[in-house]
């Protein structure tokens, strides 16, 4: 399986570099531009910046994971295939279809989010009522995290490529190593050639197209990870290295909910910031940079002491 996924990012960085510049003029053509928020007037000068940067990713990671032809790759793939679908809709097809829009309403989204899981479930030959809830579960809450993510120059790659590292750092670790590997190793390639593109000052943003489905895979490998016969000798120690591993997302995903929740409900905020925490930050003062590096560091951090729980509690 280390073979297969060092193959895969091989491949997968020899792709997106050559195809790098000619995804960036295409998107550029197609017009497919940030639309910020009228709330986030600290991101005004990145109105009209190119969107769907992602595409460059996509492809290297689907190439790549073609190179290491598995029949256990089938399900990430297909999230890759549909979530990419998705974002697409989102960046590019609505807005162009409907002008004003900031894309899909988030019931449809949530719908083909969920039919896309639904469907690698299917695809996987899971039929557990507890193992499908988890499989949606994780996938949906890493999908829509990274995608929370994606929007400050140089954060999306930064998180990706610190979350992909230690999630693959703890399969080591503990010795449970998911067939999703292969696809993380070909995307954590591809961030290179994106990155170059996206670092301060951005090019272009990654956008829904790449971010929801690189959320999702990680999300996937998650499930794979914990699914696997040997991932029960280790108990809590895995959940609580995963659970670390995973703080920067969880503080992403779960302020802006509970934030419109309580907006709807009492007509008043929750949190005194905005959301996602890294506009609260901007809010109140910080530097786009600082804000940035504070997270990617922050996952750095967390990863590392992920793995270090791994190989203290595996069978290193």
């Amino acid at each position: 399986m280390i073979k297969h996924a060092l193959l895969a990012g091989l491949v997968s960085l020899g792709v997106s570099s050559l195809f790098a510049p000619i995804i960036f003029k295409m998107i550029k053509a197609m017009k497919s531009h940030q639309n910020v928020s009228e709330h986030l007037p600290q991101h005004a000068e990145k109105q009209g910046t190119p969107t769907m940067g992602g595409l460059i990713i996509l492809l290297g990671a689907i190439v790549g994971a073609f190179a290491a032809p598995s029949v256990d790759l089938l399900a990430p793939l297909v999230l890759i295939a549909t979530y990419g679908l998705v974002g697409f809709s989102d960046d590019y097809l609505v807005p162009k279809f409907k002008p004003g829009s900031r894309g899909l309403h988030w019931v449809p989204k949530l719908g083909l989010e969920i039919g896309g899981v639904l469907l690698a479930v299917w695809i996987a030959g899971l039929t557990q009522p507890y193992q499908i809830a988890l499989a949606v579960f994780l996938v949906l809450m890493f999908g829509n995290a990274f995608n929370f993510a994606d929007g400050l120059d140089g954060q999306a790659a930064g998180l990706g490529a610190f979350l992909i590292l230690g999630l693959a750092g703890v399969m080591y670790g503990f010795g449970t190593y998911s067939a999703s590997l292969t696809v993380l190793a070909a995307i954590l390639a591809a961030l290179i050639p994106f990155f170059i593109l996206n670092a301060p000052p951005a090019k272009v943003f990654m956008g829904d197209v790449g971010a929801l489905p690189i959320g999702a895979v990680l999300g996937w490998a998650v499930f794979d990870m914990v699914s696997l016969p040997e991932a029960a000798d280790h108990g809590i120690w895995l959940w609580t290295a995963l659970g670390v591993w995973s703080l920067v997302m969880l503080a992403e995903i779960v302020p802006p909910p509970l934030q419109v929740f309580s907006f709807k409900l009492r007509k008043k905020r929750l949190f005194p910031f905005k959301t996602p925490i890294h506009h609260g930050l901007q809010d109140s003062g910080w530097p786009e940079t600082r804000v940035a590096s504070l997270l990617v560091s922050l996952q750095a951090a967390v990863s590392l002491i992920a793995v270090a729980i791994a190989v203290a509690k595996g069978p290193l």
